[in-house]
C-alpha cells in the first residue's frame, strides 16, 4: 500500500508539473474511444464518485451534493473533454467550486481517487496520463486561494 501511495504521489507530481497552461485540443474522439465511449465514461465516473464518497479525507466536500446530478454533469464534462461530442451544461469549474474552500491537498486527494478509479476500470497508463493532462490545469480553477 505504501508503494502504491508513493507511485501515485510521483505520478501526480509529474503530471501536475508537466501540465500545460492550456488544455489539449479535442479535435479527435480517440481518447473517448480509448475510455470505452459512453459506457466507459459512465463506469469511470461512477467508480470515481464511489471513491470520493468513501474517502474520509474528502467525502465531506460531496456531502450536500445530488449524486445523480453530479454524475450526469461529470459524465458530460468527461465526454466533452475526451472528444466524445457531448456538450457540458454545467457551470465553469471556478463557479462550481467558488466558496467551497478546497485546498491543494484536497484537490490532490481527488486526483488520487481519479487515478485509482481509472485503474479500477482498467484504463492503460498512457490513457490515464492523457486524462490527467486535461484536468491538471483546472487545479487553479478549483482550489480556493
Amino acid at each position: 500500500m505504501r508503494s502504491t501511495r508513493l507511485a501515485l504521489a510521483i505520478l501526480l507530481g509529474a503530471v501536475l508539473a508537466s501540465a500545460c497552461a492550456t488544455r489539449e485540443p479535442r479535435s479527435s474522439d480517440s481518447l473517448y474511444r480509448e475510455v470505452g465511449g459512453a459506457p466507459g465514461v459512465e463506469r469511470l465516473v461512477e467508480r470515481l464518485l464511489d471513491r470520493v464518497h468513501e474517502n474520509p479525507r474528502i467525502s465531506g466536500l460531496f456531502a450536500n451534493s445530488d449524486r445523480a446530478d453530479l454524475q450526469r454533469l461529470i459524465e458530460e464534462q468527461f465526454c466533452a473533454e475526451f472528444g466524445g461530442g457531448c456538450t457540458y451544461t454545467g457551470r465553469s469549474m471556478e463557479e462550481s467550486h467558488s466558496g467551497l474552500g478546497i485546498n491543494h491537498a484536497e484537490f490532490e486527494v481527488f486526483v488520487e481517487d481519479l487515478i485509482l478509479a481509472m485503474e479500477d476500470v482498467g484504463l492503460a497508463t498512457p490513457t490515464q496520463n492523457r486524462i490527467l493532462r486535461i484536468f491538471a490545469p483546472m487545479r487553479d480553477e478549483v482550489v480556493d486561494r
